[in-house]
């Protein structure tokens, strides 16, 4: 086997952090006595929340205010949206605090409102895993490559009610992590896939006390879709992050000039877990529809491992004016599935027709001599309203 592969397959899970810790994740290792259990797919990669304003905000976005990057959390939201048009694009250096320099995500998406009751939207993301080197098993080198992935998706929302609406997403996916080389005779190749994505989007003006607010509720089932291989002979095939996203946001402006809205997701998996009475070949013959049908209650430590594979994110933003905002959130996953825990930090300006977003993050969860891979994640984005080019348009909260 070609040793650099290994080091691909490595760096494409690490790459969504499914171990915040630089520990090993094989079902088997304990903590405090629970059994280690992670939950791996293909394209991890589509887990990652792509912009700077979520990301500043613990990954929360299911029923997030919309904005240009709805498109991944939550297309539902799009026929809600405020604008007519808008774009956005994110830049985020992945692993930055394994000193690895040219591993990077980049983001680009936008929507259309088409009449007064429905959007289109679409979007590309780009996952660059950097230059790599494979070598023989004498360690000479036998070529370069440059490991890469990517998705494109194309939406489409509609209002269902004056407070409810509804988005589905089709979605194209690629993954090309060592096209050409042979291992065990097997000549890799890249893999392909496709998915798809129903959400829904419910918002309401409420009261609490005296002070106006407007409450949103969320849910997002996301890439059910085909399974991947990168192999020809290869029997059973790798699950897509199929993921069930559950979330509220409350929104209240203070006064004339100072807005404040709070987030809450949950999202779990929507894949088969490992179990250790069974081999790994029973559960990758599922079909995706029956692994997600069964994720509910298939881990072999009962319920009380099925909430352990939910995930958690809360986060509060804070806007002056319209034109300056702050924002914090926090994201936790369970220490034996993944134990990816960090706070974030981020702010984001208004500036005539561009909005400019930055995020921070901080593992909340390093242990002695441990650095999390995914410390020091910095997220740029910018947004490009089309709107605000007409001069008597108004700046709005993006």
């Amino acid at each position: 086997m070609n040793k650099r592969l290994l080091k691909v397959a490595l760096m494409a899970l690490v790459g969504l952090g499914l171990t915040a810790n630089s520990s090993t994740s094989l079902a088997g290792n304990t903590i405090s006595n629970t059994t280690i259990n992670t939950i791996n797919t293909a394209v991890p990669f589509l887990r990652i929340a792509p912009d700077a304003r979520s990301g500043a905000m613990g990954d929360v976005g299911i029923a997030l205010s919309e904005d240009a990057n709805a498109t991944y959390y939550n297309p539902a939201k799009l026929a809600f949206a405020s604008k007519n048009m808008a774009m956005a694009a994110t830049y985020t250096p992945w692993l930055k605090a394994l000193n690895i320099n040219d591993i990077y995500l980049t983001y680009l998406s936008g929507y259309k409102k088409v009449g007064k009751n429905q959007a289109i939207g679409a979007s590309l993301r780009y996952f660059s895993l950097g230059d790599i080197t494979f070598t023989n098993y004498s360690g000479d080198a036998i070529g370069n490559f440059r490991p890469r992935e990517l998705s494109f998706d194309v939406d489409y929302s509609r209002l269902l009610s004056k407070h409810l609406s509804v988005g589905l997403a089709m979605r194209y996916i690629y993954s090309n992590l060592a096209a050409g080389q042979t291992v065990n005779g097997a000549q890799v190749r890249s893999a392909n896939g496709a998915a798809a994505d129903l959400s829904f989007y419910y918002w309401k003006n409420v009261k609490l006390g005296d002070q106006k607010a407007k409450w949103s509720l969320g849910s997002s089932v996301t890439n059910i879709g085909t399974k991947m291989t990168y192999t020809r002979s290869a029997v059973n095939k790798d699950f897509l992050p199929a993921n069930l996203g559950i979330g509220t946001a409350l929104k209240m402006d203070i006064d004339k000039y100072n807005t404040v809205e709070f987030a809450f997701d949950m999202n779990k998996l929507l894949v088969p877990t490992p179990s250790m009475s069974d081999s790994v070949l029973n559960y990758q013959s599922a079909s995706p529809i029956s692994g997600a049908i069964h994720s509910f209650n298939d881990a072999p430590g009962g319920m009380s491992e099925e909430f352990r594979e939910i995930n958690y994110s809360a986060g509060v933003e804070y806007w002056y004016n319209n034109l300056f905002a702050l924002r914090s959130g926090y994201f936790y996953e369970n220490p034996t599935k993944g134990n990816r825990q960090y706070l974030t930090f981020g702010m984001g300006i208004h500036y005539t027709v561009f909005n400019f977003n930055f995020s921070y993050l901080v593992a909340a969860n390093k242990g002695a001599g441990q650095t999390s891979p995914l410390n020091n994640t910095l997220r740029f984005s910018l947004l490009f309203d089309f709107n605000a080019m007409a001069a008597d348009e108004k700046p709005v909260n993006p």
